[in-house]
């Protein structure tokens, strides 16, 4: 009944649309009904991940760092800078996350074999076990967000947003070129 009542009510984003049509109407304000939603959509998800992961004693940063490293299959290991590569994590970032996992006993750092520079980050068994149940309860949460949408609408809006998301990155490298 309460998600039916707030279809219903209009939103914040169609009374600014409103505002403007009113006070500018020769302004074509499309992609503000795209990206006021998309900004507001992801503000409530953002609070909903932190408020998740956070219940685990961890922080989003941390968790992306252990799921990285989950993700790299066993013996879930990573550099440093790998683990900044993996475009969750800025490499500025890293380190401090990692002393953090390592004093909450979720990681250990590990020199290479033959190559003593190298330094691994790498799950223990209690990093594993944490970022296993982390993630399970984590991609629930997402589900209990995307309940509303089908799963062909779930398969569309993914295929809409990484088209955004290339057209945003064009448009990126074109105010680059530009400015060269």
């Amino acid at each position: 009944m309460a998600g039916k009542k707030a279809a219903v009510r209009r939103d914040a984003v169609a009374g600014i649309i409103e505002d403007w049509a009113r006070e500018r109407p020769e302004l074509d304000t499309s992609p503000l009904e795209v990206l006021a939603r998309l900004h507001r959509t992801f503000l409530r998800y953002q609070a909903g991940l932190t408020d998740a992961i956070e219940r685990h004693g961890l922080a989003v940063a941390g968790f992306d760092v252990l799921t990285a490293l989950r993700r790299a299959g066993a013996p879930y290991r990573l550099t440093a800078g790998q683990l900044a590569d993996s475009g969750l994590i800025s490499s500025a970032g890293v380190t401090l996350r990692i002393d953090r996992l390592e004093k909450d006993g979720l990681i250990v750092r590990e020199r290479d074999t033959e190559d003593r520079r190298v330094v691994y980050s790498r799950l223990t068994d209690a990093g594993l076990a944490k970022v296993d149940e982390v993630f399970a309860e984590h991609l629930e949460n997402e589900r209990r967000m995307l309940a509303e949408l089908s799963p062909a609408e779930r398969r569309q809006l993914a295929r809409l947003l990484s088209k955004l998301e290339r057209s945003i990155l064009a448009c990126a490298e074109e105010a680059e070129d530009g400015g060269r």
